[in-house]
């Protein structure tokens, strides 16, 4: 094989690598930011039913100031009714002090609902919190793996380019510049392998002389279509039976 083709077709799987472990690289940020999502909604799922039960007691503590009032007031009509002098002064305390009893049973009725609804809320509560650190946990284990990834694939980059200048050091300069060419006007891909006839990435139909040219592999010839530097992989021989 022509020595430039085969440091090109190196270069190609080598920029291909590095192109995947870039975009690797840049998504990590968006799945962190997916995972501060995920917790956030935990969070806030416990914290509206925090607001929710601060809700609960204060309708709670107004209920019992209302109930108080109430049965203060209750209190004095029984005083009161120990002194009134006549049926009629009697009747009308004994309608105040009946109309005091349904509001304290109203206002009892009212706080034993707040309190069934309280007791909801505590277990409402319990499971949102168990939810929240169970996420937390969960998070916290793919935010170290994603940082893990984030090294790795660093590393990897780093360790690519690095053979990438090792092999464009020993590339003509201009089957370097053709292939620098083609890549920035194919979107990177400079190289493209010739099969049955055929262009694999623009599927276009080589000539027939052309593709004999290709398979000999020992030149740079690009496509007609596409403008792709071509190259030829031999089919294996089958193994002959011993």
């Amino acid at each position: 094989m022509h020595p430039d083709l085969q440091h090109l077709i190196h270069l190609q799987a080598l920029d291909n690598t590095a192109e995947r472990l870039r975009r690797r690289i840049e998504e990590i940020p968006l799945a962190q930011q997916s995972l501060d999502a995920r917790l956030a909604q935990r969070t806030a799922s416990a914290d509206a039913v925090k607001q929710r039960i601060a809700a609960n007691q204060a309708a709670r503590r107004d209920i019992d100031k209302d109930l108080s009032v109430v049965q203060t007031r209750l209190s004095k009509f029984k005083n009161q009714l120990m002194e009134v002098k006549t049926n009629k002064e009697y009747q009308a305390m004994q309608k105040e002090m009946a109309h005091a009893e349904e509001e304290v049973s109203a206002h009892e009725t009212r706080m034993l609902e707040r309190m069934e609804e309280g007791d909801g809320l505590a277990a409402e509560l319990k499971t949102a919190e168990a939810a929240l650190k169970t996420e937390q946990a969960v998070v916290a284990g793919e935010r170290t793996k994603l940082e893990a990834e984030r090294a790795t694939d660093q590393h990897q980059l780093e360790t690519t380019l690095a053979e990438r200048a090792r092999v464009v050091s020993q590339l003509s300069p201009d089957a370097l510049a053709t292939f620098q060419r083609i890549a920035h006007g194919r979107k990177g891909l400079a190289m493209a392998e010739a099969r049955d006839g055929l262009c694999v990435v623009c599927h276009v139909r080589l000539r027939p002389q052309a593709f004999n040219e290709v398979r000999r592999n020992d030149q740079l010839i690009q496509c007609d279509s596409c403008s792709r530097i071509l190259y030829y992989v031999p089919v294996p021989t089958p193994a002959t039976p011993s």
